[in-house]
């Protein structure tokens, strides 16, 4: 079978300014920040980003890479507003925004997951989330009761981007932690999907990393594979680490301060590489 390995550049020279991109994970949860940054240091713009979003949506709208972000919420979980998209949002800086509630979201990845148009739901009838996204249409039910329904449309995604805590050469992925985050409706979503991991292993050690139910990404969804230990980081990727709090306390601080996140990116958010940033974690002794 096909070796899917790349490096997080090579993904990078895969995607199009343009471009919908689908990034897994959960607010501030084994988010894929080692790609988030290769894009960042890309001349990549004018995305449509779709997530539960986190830090990835935060430091790519504050660098003016979107055109517009679909979102179930933009959180950092023990910063509860991701506060460089709050900065952008309130400031006007976002072109256009889809803002839905978190089971609204999962619908339209649920749609597109199974290649339907969109799925009917309750959800957001008689609420702002109708009249803040004017876009949004209602549908009658086919069946006798006639009942009005929310049609959320399905996430259309050029390419998805993942991590997980393991994966092999071929594609298939693992998560090892609490939950999976709806990352496998993401796989299946995308037109592509990459996906980044802590560590490549032979597909037959997969069971000696976790029970079977871990093996939820196939490879069949997977069109190239990322070794990138500390990948997540600074977003927590248990059990292999938790989030480096005093690392996001100081990324969430910049926002308040223009000269202070020009900075923080320099130092290491546009760094040249995902192995410079790891050895610059080993300097601060952070990995």
């Amino acid at each position: 079978m096909a070796d899917k390995r790349m490096t997080e550049d090579e993904v990078v020279a895969e995607l199009k300014s343009g471009m919908t991109i689908g990034i897994g994970g959960w607010g501030s949860r084994r988010k894929p920040m080692s790609l988030v940054r290769a894009i960042l240091r890309s001349d990549l713009t004018d995305l449509h980003i779709v997530s539960y979003g986190g830090p990835d949506v935060g430091i790519l709208t504050a660098a003016g890479k979107c055109r517009r972000v679909t979102y179930g919420f933009v959180s950092l979980d023990s910063i509860p507003l991701e506060p460089h998209f709050r900065a952008v949002r309130q400031g006007g800086l976002l072109p256009d925004f889809m803002e839905l509630d978190e089971g609204a979201f999962y619908l339209g990845l649920m749609a597109a997951a199974h290649r339907v148009p969109f799925y009917p739901t309750r959800a957001g009838l008689g609420s702002a989330m109708l009249s803040e996204n004017p876009e949004l249409r209602t549908v009658t039910s086919p069946y006798g009761d006639g009942e009005e329904l929310v049609a959320i449309p399905a996430f259309e995604m050029d390419a998805v981007l993942l991590h997980m805590n393991r994966a092999d050469a071929k594609g298939n992925g693992q998560f090892l932690g609490p939950d999976l985050y709806f990352d496998d409706l993401f796989a299946m979503a995308g037109a592509k999907t990459y996906m980044s991991a802590e560590k490549i292993i032979p597909t037959e050690d997969f069971l000696r990393e976790g029970p079977v139910h871990t093996l939820k990404i196939p490879r069949t969804h997977v069109d190239g594979v990322v070794e990138a230990p500390m990948g997540a980081h600074f977003t927590e990727c248990p059990p292999d680490y938790g989030r480096d709090e005093a690392f996001q306390r100081e990324y969430a601080a910049t926002a308040k301060d223009p000269e202070a996140w020009a900075q923080f990116r320099a130092d290491w958010l546009e760094l040249e590489s995902h192995e410079a940033y790891r050895a610059k974690l080993e300097e601060r002794g952070r990995a």
